[in-house]
């Protein structure tokens, strides 16, 4: 066992080897563009069995002890039954009134279509996806250090109203989730309009070392039972080295009820925290979301949703999305090729921190990106930044529209002289050349 000096000591020297491994790659990378075989052939650092033991687990907070759980902070909400999306909007914003409005997002089509106004997404084949960090209640009163953030913006008895307004507000058909604390009350008010979810729990969660938690937080996938049919569900802890991280997967694969075509939806959360061994550290957990991915997805479209913790300079961005994974990024391709600016923007005591980390990863040879919500502009987020009274979280929802594209006979990650059924009747509409080349902008090889 490790004393604490020698665990500084070893984590010190750890970042020095992981940075050292992670530029020489780099280097190597540049020096030998063309040759794949070279890329390849970088080792990243891996931290001896003790200290990657204690990497996967830090902060989960178990130098502390457990605290026991409080009874659901929920039991007392009774959501109203036969409830129309309208009225039940209603609803959850009845508590919620003497707060400001929740903050505006615009909706824009992918740069081939220009902007208009968020469609339909009813016909078949088209279909709304959500993913978001919502925001631990334990960790954000507990943990978090929101120093901007006004105590009251965090209280949970008005918090998790304006949670399920961001959600109502949209409808997605499919709810990508993680830092899921409460998810009983969710469940129970998205229930009521016609939808069914799942949960898995990190195995270590950092809520349960803190006081007034409400159980472990986790990652959760809901969708609409009335476009999709739930075919298989997989989940699986994520391992760095072989060896089981505290962070999770959820995969299922759904049928959407009107076509009778599958897809595979993956949700997890990375490992967080800066420098380059925890940036190797998510990169390994990157590389098992892949081979979970293709044990499981076979020929399905399919989307990967998650909080990565992680810019799209850090090795696992390009490791999702390297040719050969089939992946690409939808707000990428929504914002012209190019990733936003932010999708988490806050104020800790130690800054100001405003970055990307997540995304919706998708497979274009299969899926296109009709369009999608910005993040809420820095105007409208105000000197505080977020959490606020406007927003509940410091990650701001992903939404994007997709579309199924024509068949291809295809294996996940691989193109195996791939050809497009004759039958185009499935498209929501006809693509013109532009939008075909963006929404294929990254084929399978």
């Amino acid at each position: 066992m490790l004393s604490l000096q020698e665990l500084r000591e070893s984590l010190k020297l750890a970042e020095q080897m992981a940075r050292l491994s992670l530029t020489s790659g780099q280097d190597r990378q540049d020096a030998n563009a063309q040759d794949k075989e070279q890329k390849q052939g970088s080792v990243p650092y891996v931290p001896p069995k003790q200290l990657l033991l204690y990497l996967v687990r830090m902060g989960s907070f178990t130098s502390k002890p457990r605290v026991e759980s409080e009874e659901s902070q929920d039991d007392h909400v009774v959501v109203p039954k036969d409830l129309d999306g309208p009225a039940l909007l209603e609803w959850v914003r009845e508590p919620i009134r003497h707060l400001p409005a929740l903050l505006p997002r615009t909706y824009r089509k992918t740069p081939a279509y220009g902007e208009v106004e968020s469609p339909s997404i009813s016909a078949g084949g088209t279909f709304r996806v959500m993913q978001w960090n919502i925001l631990a209640q334990a960790l954000g009163t507990h943990a978090d250090n929101f120093v901007m953030c006004p105590a009251k913006a965090l209280e949970w008895n008005t918090r998790r109203y304006r949670i399920l307004e961001e959600i109502v507000t949209h409808m997605p058909h499919v709810i990508c989730l993680q830092e899921v604390d409460h998810y009983d009350v969710m469940e129970r008010v998205l229930v009521s309009q016609g939808y069914k979810g799942v949960f898995m729990p990190k195995p270590e969660s950092p809520c349960l070392f803190l006081p007034n938690n409400n159980g472990p937080d986790g990652c959760a996938v809901f969708w609409d039972d009335s476009k999709f049919k739930l075919i298989r569900k997989e989940t699986r802890v994520v391992e760095v080295w072989h060896v089981q991280s505290n962070q999770v997967a959820i995969l299922l694969i759904l049928e959407e009820r009107s076509t009778e075509k599958q897809i595979a939806v993956l949700t997890t959360h990375l490992k967080a925290r800066q420098g380059a061994l925890l940036s190797s550290l998510r990169n390994e957990q990157g590389k098992d979301l892949l081979g979970f991915l293709d044990q499981h997805c076979n020929t399905h479209p399919t989307i990967v949703c998650g909080d990565f913790n992680a810019e799209p300079s850090e090795p696992v961005y390009s490791t999702m999305t390297e040719e050969t994974t089939g992946l690409d990024s939808a707000y990428a391709v929504l914002n012209g090729g190019e990733e936003p600016s932010y999708s988490t923007w806050k104020i800790r005591e130690s800054g100001e921190c405003c970055h990307n980390i997540d995304y919706i990863f998708y497979t274009p040879s299969s899926l296109c990106v009709e369009g999608g919500f910005d993040a809420p502009t820095e105007d409208d987020l105000g000197p505080c930044r977020a959490p606020s009274f406007a927003y509940p979280s410091d990650h701001f929802s992903l939404i994007c529209d997709f579309s199924l594209q024509p068949e291809r006979h295809l294996i996940h990650g691989s193109d195996n002289n791939s050809t497009v059924s004759d039958d185009e009747s499935n498209l929501p509409r006809v693509l013109d050349n532009h939008a075909s080349n963006i929404c294929n902008s990254k084929q399978l090889s």
